[in-house]
């Protein structure tokens, strides 16, 4: 049983700041439609005048640390509870890490001093690190813990693309940002095969499939070595292709034991295995591409369709849940969803076999990932901002 308040103490808290799903999936959703917009425009009309970084790596960064790193941090502070049984964070120390995340969002654009910004940041993510952290260690978790040293890799890794703005390390900002893509591949291999098969069993009544760890280790060993690899570009050149087909080919053999063919009924559960069909399909296209320019593209498919498809699908579902709310008799959603894996079908596969458009193809995968993202807000931004529907707290 949940340590929780009394529901007195609890009905004073603003239901926005009682679980840290509410403001980070609602903030990080909104962020996802801003920080889009601002570089498509900025992609065809070049640096913005009051951005006072290289805005190639606003881009990334902010994709990155900005809006999937608000999702992460909504989650692990929300799921924490669940894992633990101890209160989640909310209240005035739920609201002291939100600042921390939406100042660097705001700083950007002011000559505040990187040194300054970077900190912030890593305050943000280690103050994640902490409410998850204590939780896990006091009621020995040992499931959970990789999330620890998860988000303090995740704290070097950004001093490492702060530091790049300066050339100071013997790295790229690409490198960079290929390890935080392999990151958050990695948390999504990882999460992903624990909720992803369990809702599609319990849902079409069906047994689960269990883990194979031979099939578990070919599925994760691979991603923590090419983010290693990241850091090496030319022993990366070497040999990340022949990782990436060998994880590409476990995902798909994994996923195909989470019958994902038997959820076409029911848009909250395909959307989960066609954002996360985006990683395998990616890892292959990149692991057999020919040249650069392909490799790069597909980046996109995973950048879109599998982080944001997963993290809308999955949004979506624990919106539903942690409100009260029967989770399978929500808003219709699937315009949405559909859209995110059309857009990273576009953004990817459409730009390697046309890429004399571009242009015209990155503005329609930007309004397709505004119109999602946007659909999410209007129907659940009113959950998020209200108390839950059965009285309970949270």
């Amino acid at each position: 049983m949940i340590n929780i308040t009394d529901k007195s103490v609890e009905e004073k808290i603003p239901p926005i700041l009682r679980l840290g799903f509410r403001p980070f999936f609602l903030l990080g959703s909104i962020y996802a439609i801003i920080a889009v917009t601002i570089w498509v425009w900025a992609f065809q009309t070049g640096q913005p005048k009051y951005l006072d970084v290289p805005a190639l790596w606003w881009h990334v960064h902010e994709m990155l640390f900005g809006f999937s790193m608000a999702i992460v941090a909504g989650f692990v502070l929300s799921a924490v509870q669940n894992w633990t049984g101890v209160k989640g964070t909310s209240d005035k120390r739920l609201g002291f890490i939100i600042l921390l995340w939406l100042l660097p969002r705001v700083l950007f654009w002011t000559q505040a001093p990187l040194w300054l910004i970077s900190s912030i940041e890593a305050l943000f993510m280690l103050a994640i690190a902490y409410e998850v952290g204590f939780r896990v260690i006091k009621t020995k978790g040992v499931r959970n813990f990789f999330f620890i040293p998860l988000f303090l890799v995740a704290i070097a890794v950004n001093f490492a693309s702060y530091a790049t703005i300066k050339g100071l390390p013997p790295f790229t900002s690409a490198a960079v940002w290929e390890s935080m893509l392999w990151w958050f591949t990695l948390l999504i291999s990882v999460m992903g095969a624990r909720v992803i098969p369990f809702f599609t069993a319990r849902r079409f009544q069906f047994e689960k499939a269990q883990p194979m760890m031979w099939l578990e280790a070919l599925c994760n060993i691979p991603l923590a070595m090419l983010f290693i690899l990241s850091f090496f570009p030319l022993t990366s050149a070497e040999i990340s292709p022949y990782l990436m087909v060998i994880v590409g080919s476990a995902q798909l053999v994994r996923m195909t034991r989470w019958k994902g063919h038997k959820t076409l009924s029911e848009p909250l559960v395909w959307s989960l295995h066609a954002g996360y069909l985006c990683i395998p399909l990616s890892l292959l296209i990149r692991g057999f591409a020919s040249n650069g320019f392909i490799s790069h593209t597909a980046i996109h498919l995973f950048a879109i369709g599998a982080l944001g498809g997963v993290i809308l699908a999955m949004i979506a579902r624990v919106t539903m849940g942690h409100t009260g709310r029967e989770i399978y008799k929500g808003p219709v959603m699937w315009p949405a969803f559909s859209a995110i894996i059309l857009a990273a079908v576009i953004r990817s596969v459409g730009v390697i076999i046309f890429p004399e458009y571009m242009i015209d193809m990155i503005n329609i995968a930007a309004v397709l990932w505004a119109f999602a993202f946007g659909l999410f807000v209007w129907h659940f931004a009113p959950m998020l901002c209200k108390k839950r529907v059965d009285g309970h707290p949270g």
